[in-house]
């Protein structure tokens, strides 16, 4: 299959490995755009340094000649993406929405994009992007999916599969993994936090490798709250979005909204990201919050 042209709506971490990916495997014809680039400074107008690729000067403009459109923004934007590419969608352009969003929002872009003439394709991330990078496993839900399948795989993303002919199934699959996944970042914070306080941190790591064997609790639990920290306002969203999945299934979602408070909490703290194992990392946030019980004092 000749490759067709391609525009990443989205330069966060998602869409800036996609097109590193799609670049190395042979795909000149791509083009890029996000709401940041406005911002020199901004992550999205950061990464620009390292591709060799010129910016589009607005969604639009970008998405005129693709026949592959793939929108990888925060779960908050998912609408106004669609909103600004179906200004310029071509007919019968494929839109693969990779975002992390609701069934109910997935459906509703949907029909932004179809009434604009593109083929919308629901698709869920089931895996971080890294460190499978463009081989993450992606699901494809919605009456276009089967026949996107093949053109996915052609284009290098190869662990996409088809699963749903409608939309919303998906997403509800990623959603309620993101209830468990986000949760147990979440809960980890919590517990760990307390746990070095309290001077019984080791001991409750080596319970949790005995109650759970096989992982290395000390190490994962690095990973894990260092993901909270990096990604947390990305993830804060997800989590609103996962609430209004939960709760449309009838089901008050108090889990999630605590898991979606937790999350920005974390993404406060960013800073400490630069240390490289559990205890110092902890101590770094445990300052971070004697420092602020000892501003409300005053």
């Amino acid at each position: 299959m000749t490759l067709l042209r391609i525009c990443l709506i989205g330069f966060g971490e998602v869409g800036q490995t996609l097109c590193a990916d799609f670049i190395a495997k042979g795909q000149s014809r791509l083009t890029v755009w996000d709401v940041l680039f406005g911002d020199k400074q901004s992550a999205p107008s950061q990464g620009l340094k390292n591709v060799d690729i010129i910016a589009a000067v607005s969604a639009k403009s970008a998405v005129a000649k693709a026949s592959i459109i793939i929108s990888a923004v925060t779960a908050a934007k998912t609408i106004n993406a669609a909103t600004d590419v179906a200004k310029g969608i071509k007919d019968g352009a494929w839109f693969l929405d990779l975002n992390s969003a609701s069934p109910h929002t997935k459906q509703t872009t949907a029909r932004i994009i179809n009434e604009a003439g593109g083929r919308y394709v629901e698709a869920a991330l089931m895996a971080p992007i890294a460190p499978k990078r463009i081989a993450a496993p992606v699901l494809l839900g919605g009456p276009y999916a089967a026949e996107f399948e093949p053109v996915a795989l052609a284009h290098g993303l190869s662990n996409t599969r088809y699963f749903s002919s409608d939309y919303g199934k998906a997403s509800a699959a990623k959603m309620c993994r993101s209830v468990m996944v986000k949760g147990i970042e979440a809960l980890l914070m919590e517990s760990l936090l307390a746990a070095r306080h309290y001077g019984v941190l080791g001991t409750v790591t080596s319970s949790l490798s005995d109650l759970f064997p096989g992982s290395e609790w000390s190490t994962l639990s690095h990973q894990m709250i260092s993901r909270s920290l990096k990604h947390g306002y990305r993830r804060a969203e997800e989590m609103r979005e996962v609430a209004q999945t939960v709760l449309e299934a009838g089901i008050e979602p108090d889990m999630s909204r605590a898991c979606a408070k937790c999350q920005d909490w974390a993404a406060a703290r960013k800073a400490v990201t630069t240390e490289t194992s559990l205890e110092p990392m902890l101590d770094a946030i445990m300052k971070t919050i004697d420092r602020e019980n000892e501003n409300r004092k005053y």
